[in-house]
């Protein structure tokens, strides 16, 4: 049996805050336009990345279990 764990509305929508997209962003937008990051950049655009992909399977599956209810 799964088991259903209840989240606050007002933390549902699973998104990157704003700034921490913008940075994101400006990250891919510099390596897209043939700079080089630094190993520190890349590592942090590559955790934003990670963070962005399972905070969208988040949000996601909450859909799913939001209609099912």
């Amino acid at each position: 049996m799964s088991e259903v764990i209840e989240i606050p509305a007002e933390l549902t929508p699973f998104l990157l805050p704003s700034a921490v997209q913008k940075r994101l962003q400006f990250l891919l937008d510099r390596q897209d336009a043939g700079e080089l990051l630094t190993d520190e950049e890349r590592q942090e655009a590559e955790g934003l990345v990670e963070l962005s992909d399972f905070l969208s399977l988040l949000r996601l599956r909450s859909q799913r279990v939001t209609k099912k209810l």
